[in-house]
């Protein structure tokens, strides 16, 4: 039975560890925390600009500006320029 068993188990034992037992149980919870770090990290976002956004929906720019009045697809300014984000589009284009 490993360390991990017993205290999943919720038993309220005394043990004797071994140091090599001890190092074992200490390498596994880090590469726990390791994998959980991973999952929590968010892909990152890619941005569309008008002309991509325009193309890929069929739309005319006009309409982009009136969804985004609308808040059925907001544009994210980004230095000044307006931008898309992919995420949303892809969204839009799923239903």
């Amino acid at each position: 039975m490993s360390i991990q068993e017993i205290i999943k188990s919720g038993a309220n034992i005394s043990i004797t560890v071994s140091a090599l037992d001890l190092k074992e149980f200490a390498l596994s919870l880090i590469s726990e925390h390791e994998e959980e770090k991973k999952s929590n990290i968010p892909a990152p976002e890619t941005y569309l600009t008008q002309d991509e956004v325009a193309a890929k929906l069929q739309v005319d720019k006009s309409t982009l500006w009136r969804w985004d009045k609308s808040g059925y697809l907001n544009k994210v300014r980004v230095g000044g320029k307006v931008r898309y984000r992919l995420s949303d589009v892809t969204k839009l284009m799923e239903g």
